[in-house]
């Protein structure tokens, strides 16, 4: 069962449950003033009810313009498409926000867990069972810590509930990152060994979602402490290696189609979806399918981004030997024998007779078509993508790359981004319904493999078990240690070893548009990556009714939508200032240093 139909049942319950308890004065049950303690922390289900709420604290696609692939807009891969502007992080225009619903939200999470926490061992379950749901707490705990420390180094580390009479908690100075990484992976390390194999049934927080947050914290910790010479980076390291070892042999496959991976209406069952969120119509929607193919899309990949998919033999495009990839110069030959991945994250090249309306016509060059058979080969056809690209309500645009088409969907370098792209809710608005991955297999072989690399363990045999399986989805040829040499990519960061740099590329190519790139660059101290001119498709200005932006102002080239150089990196942006209005609260509570 989904997760959202549970909630929705068990919220229920508990609303009539209170209002048996409000309304009837007669029945000598407890004293309304206890009934939270004295009831609902009782026993099994009352807690499962409760803990259901703490579902919401993950991200989700959402109704709003908060969604994940907005994060990797601050990275170097992908840029808005209609901001001729960097983002403030990018120019040195970071200010100290004077308050953080992040930070609020964070702590009232983080508080309404610690609830739990303190009543578990007053109720009358079984001590098995109270292990289970202090591991679910513990869980849940150790998952917003995570993403405050991650975000301002050392915070306040609430153990329990804190009351106004706790003066010397509310008001007193931040922990250490050291000690907030090792209560979260205190926490997690409980969790894994405490919370039910099975769960509370199909899609719930289980044991194995615990080792795929565990093994995401302990590859953060132990690289970022690596990069950012903190020391103790192979405790966590090896963390991750045991724990994502242990879920790649017990999940050894994926999903063949990457696509439906973020495009299926139902992820039950799905091999390798290790928990997701669940969207049902009239229950549940969301507007990210709507949104990426209509004219408020605002992200498209960059050139960079669009450089890291190998062609299918396996080759860096920008390998001198590579006599499969074509060049960037004809938009065809550019996406020909390339990953799968590519056409699934942003729309191959065609031209069709007809843009605005519901139908069209070929235009009998046989190339303009080139892409449709290959498309619904990766992805299946209908209700996943397919050619001509369309909007929600089933409006064809014309061609792609759309500079200056009226509609229906456009982009502002040449390279839309179109991941979640699908027609289960078929031309209607804002009432998406595919599911939404929030820990899948994929992610903890990158982890295994990075990790691995990182301690020196890294061999032919681990890639076999991670970037191979990966790359096989992709149709690309695995690969072979043996044949990375210095050159194998002239793109490469000459401060990255050539492995390394490939396994970080897989990663790359995976999770483009998931909202991990940004955090990826903070944690190997590599944001000026994302201080790069950032460049699109190369375009001829003859070919086009509107002026387009490209680089030296050139008659042809690449199109670079933002003009300004971007500044240096400053070395304290690495951490985020803590909202001010916290300082004023709690003097003892001290800036980051730099702000």
């Amino acid at each position: 069962m989904k997760y959202l139909t549970k909630i929705t049942i068990l919220i229920s319950s508990i609303t009539l449950f209170f209002m048996v308890f409000a309304c009837d004065d007669d029945l000598d049950f407890v004293p309304k003033d206890e009934l939270s303690e004295a009831t609902i922390f009782s026993n099994y289900n009352n807690v499962k009810t409760y803990a259901w709420g703490f579902y919401d604290f993950f991200e989700s696609y959402g109704r709003s313009t908060i969604w994940q692939v907005n994060r990797d807009l601050l990275g170097d891969l992908m840029q808005s498409g209609v901001s001729s502007v960097n983002p403030a992080d990018l120019r040195n225009a970071r200010q100290i926000p004077s308050s953080s619903n992040f930070w609020n939200n964070s702590y009232i999470n983080i508080r309404r867990i610690n609830i739990m926490l303190d009543r578990l061992n007053d109720s009358d379950m079984t001590e098995a069972e109270i292990a289970h749901w202090r591991g679910i707490g513990l869980f849940f705990r150790a998952h917003e810590f995570f993403r405050l420390y991650s975000t301002y180094g050392g915070v306040p580390w609430i153990e329990n509930e804190v009351t106004e009479n706790d003066t010397d908690i509310l008001y007193g100075p931040r922990d250490s990152r050291d000690l907030v990484a090792q209560n979260i992976l205190r926490d997690l390390q409980f969790a894994v060994n405490n919370i039910k194999e099975d769960g509370d049934g199909s899609n719930t927080v289980n044991s194995d979602v615990a080792k795929a947050l565990l093994s995401r914290f302990a590859l953060f910790e132990g690289t970022w402490r690596k990069y950012h010479n903190l020391g103790d980076a192979d405790i966590y390291l090896n963390i991750c290696i045991d724990t994502s070892l242990d879920l790649i042999s017990k999940y050894p496959d994926l999903h063949p189609s990457y696509d439906q991976i973020y495009n299926s209406e139902n992820l039950a069952g799905v091999t390798g979806i290790l928990l997701y969120k669940a969207y049902v119509i009239d229950e549940l929607t969301h507007w990210v399918s709507t949104n990426s193919r209509s004219t408020s899309n605002q992200h498209d990949l960059t050139r960079k981004g669009v450089d890291k998919f190998l062609t299918k033999n396996g080759m860096p495009v920008r390998n001198p030997s590579n006599i499969q990839y074509q060049g960037d110069r004809d938009p065809y030959a550019e996406f020909r024998d390339r990953d799968d991945r590519l056409l699934v994250i942003t729309p191959p090249p065609y031209r069709v007779n007809g843009n605005g309306g519901q139908t069209f016509t070929s235009t009998g060059n046989p190339a303009d078509e080139e892409y449709f058979p290959v498309l619904e080969a990766i992805t299946g056809g209908f209700p996943f993508k397919e050619l001509p690209d369309r909007n929600w309500s089933g409006r064809v645009t014309g061609a792609v790359p759309n500079f200056d088409l009226l509609a229906p969907t456009q982009t502002g370098n040449g390279f839309r981004f179109w991941k979640i792209y699908n027609d289960h809710n078929e031309r209607v608005s804002s009432r998406d319904v595919s599911d939404m991955a929030i820990f899948r297999i994929g992610e903890v072989m990158l982890n295994y493999a990075e990790a691995t690399f990182e301690v020196g363990q890294f061999n032919q045999n681990i890639a076999e078990m991670t970037i191979n399986k990966l790359r096989a989805r992709g149709g690309v040829a695995p690969l072979d240690l043996g044949s990375i040499t210095g050159d194998w990519d002239p793109l490469r960061d000459p401060g990255v070893d050539p492995v390394l740099w490939e396994i970080r590329r897989e990663r790359a190519v995976e999770l483009m548009g998931d909202g991990y790139r940004r955090d990826d660059l903070r944690r190997w101290k590599k944001m000026e990556y994302a201080t790069q001119v950032k460049l699109g498709r190369w375009v001829k200005q003859s070919d086009h009714t509107i002026e387009i932006p490209i680089q030296n102002n050139d008659a042809e080239g690449y199109v670079q939508l933002i003009p300004e150089v971007p500044s240096v990196w400053p070395e304290h942006y690495y951490l985020y200032p803590l909202p001010s209005d916290q300082i004023v609260l709690n003097p003892q509570l001290k800036q980051n240093p730099g702000y």
